[in-house]
């Protein structure tokens, strides 16, 4: 069941201190080189400690894209992380990508992706009992790692 992220999914929730919920719901993560060049990991960020240990475990692996010409096409509207993460998606016959902006979950989509993120990932674990509560997560991503979530959205999730 090869499932791929994106940049910002993995980082916002590794800044948060639940980076680990990826791994409970989807046991392996793919990357892309160009993700990992995003995630620079190896600086002393916030959250970077946790997502060198979940590379290092190997539940996140980088996979190298194949496709370059795809990688190119995406490239024209979106950044090569999202480029790379989708193409490896499409390539790969990917059970799930995960994307948290809009242009690229568009783009996945039309691609025939299924498609996921942080507050998809959130509100499963919410109903499979691995969180209390979204209030708290919802808040740390918005003031620890400046998730920017619309308050109609934020207001359904939260009432979910």
């Amino acid at each position: 069941m090869p499932v791929v992220s994106n940049t910002s999914p993995i980082l916002n929730l590794a800044i948060v201190d639940q980076l680990e919920l990826l791994s409970r719901q989807f046991s392996e993560i793919l990357i892309p080189r160009a993700v990992v060049d995003e995630l620079k990991f190896d600086e002393e960020r916030p959250g970077s400690h946790i997502i060198r240990e979940a590379i290092s475990s190997g539940w996140i692996r980088v996979q190298q894209v194949s496709n370059e010409s795809l990688v190119q096409l995406l490239k024209q509207t979106l950044d090569r992380g999202e480029a790379e993460a989708i193409a490896l998606a499409v390539e790969l016959k990917a059970d799930w990508i995960i994307l948290d902006e809009r242009e690229g979950r568009k783009i996945a989509k039309s691609l025939g992706l299924k498609v996921t993120g942080i507050l998809g990932v959130l509100l499963r674990a919410k109903q499979l009992g691995e969180l209390e509560s979204l209030q708290p997560v919802t808040n740390d991503l918005i003031n620890k790692a400046g998730f920017r979530i619309s308050p109609e959205l934020l207001a359904q999730i939260l009432a979910q």
